[in-house]
């Protein structure tokens, strides 16, 4: 078999997809537990459960996480994964039952394909069912079937999905995932577009410099329905603070990668999070390890977002 280079390089996380491709909308879920952190951008998010994941919040740990399409009405999916979890056992122990906390965030895919085919507790039980430890699985799949970006022009936006990418970093790994349904285009290594929208001569419109030279009509702008999800995860031990200061430095993956991002048509988020059995519990890392780690997730995110758009 060879090399896992993907989200489940980093031990104690497997992966899931499940889609209806004739509606062209699926569910990605991530299954730990973990400790975790949010970084929240844009005005255009639509999730479930994030408090969860503040550093304020009584519970230590979340169970999975789920990357779903279906604009809001996906983020029902949670429920069959937090089926799935309870059947097993696993979740925050109350004195009445085991709860599965599984933070959620979605994209919004309702005009690809079937607008009334949207993610629901049976996708998202499927989609936990089929989780494994096996190389992610890449490309229009899961929450990326129905992913596209470069919405500038409807009409020239192009086809998108789902990435992945791990590298070690000492004894341990950091790895990251994506999917890509942004309002912007995508940019290579040396700033040029490879993914993004089209003008009618099939030449890509650049949407950053159309809006910043005013060449855009509001009408053309379609707010609310674009957003770059992303998790990246290491089996470094770190606390929820600092899995947040590893959240903030990866999300310059997606203002360095899409262009424009963190718009108020888009609702960007990344999750971090540690595996590690001692996460939330050891010593705070000395600054420069901690940028260390911020720095190698920004990398893995960067490639994500690259392959999402290429595969």
């Amino acid at each position: 078999m060879a090399e896992n280079r993907t989200l489940t390089a980093v031990p104690g996380i497997t992966v899931g997809h499940a889609q209806d491709g004739a509606g062209e909308t699926g569910c990605t879920v991530a299954i730990g537990p973990f400790v975790a952190a949010v970084e929240v951008r844009g005005l255009a998010t639509g999730s479930r459960e994030l408090d969860a994941l503040s550093a304020l919040h009584l519970v230590p740990r979340c169970d999975a996480i789920l990357l779903t399409g279906g604009s809001a009405f996906g983020l029902a999916a949670a429920d069959g994964v937090s089926r799935w979890l309870e059947e097993r056992g696993r979740g925050y122990e109350t004195r009445a039952a085991v709860v599965p906390i599984v933070p959620a965030a979605v994209i919004y895919d309702l005009g690809i394909g079937d607008a009334s085919a949207r993610p629901d507790p049976e996708m998202g039980y499927a989609a936990a069912a089929s989780a494994s430890e096996r190389p992610v699985e890449e490309g229009r799949v899961g929450v990326g079937v129905g992913a596209s970006v470069g919405k500038l022009r409807p009409e020239g936006l192009e086809p998108a999905g789902v990435g992945s990418w791990s590298e070690d970093h000492g004894e341990h790994v950091v790895a990251a995932f994506a999917v890509v349904n942004a309002f912007g285009d995508v940019l290579d290594d040396r700033g040029e577009i490879i993914a993004g929208s089209r003008g009618p001569d099939g030449s890509y419109l650049d949407t950053a410099g159309a809006i910043r030279d005013g060449r855009v009509p509001d009408w053309l702008v379609r707010a609310g329905e674009n957003t770059t999800l992303a998790i990246v995860a290491t089996d470094v031990p770190l606390r929820k603070t600092e899995l947040k200061v590893v959240a903030r430095q990866a999300m310059n993956a997606i203002v360095r990668r899409i262009s424009p991002a963190n718009t108020s048509f888009d609702g960007d988020i990344v999750f971090a999070a540690s595996t590690a059995e001692s996460a939330g519990t050891g010593p705070d890392l000395a600054p420069i390890q901690l940028l260390s780690i911020g720095l190698q997730a920004q990398r893995t995110l960067e490639r994500a977002l690259l392959r999402a758009v290429r595969r």
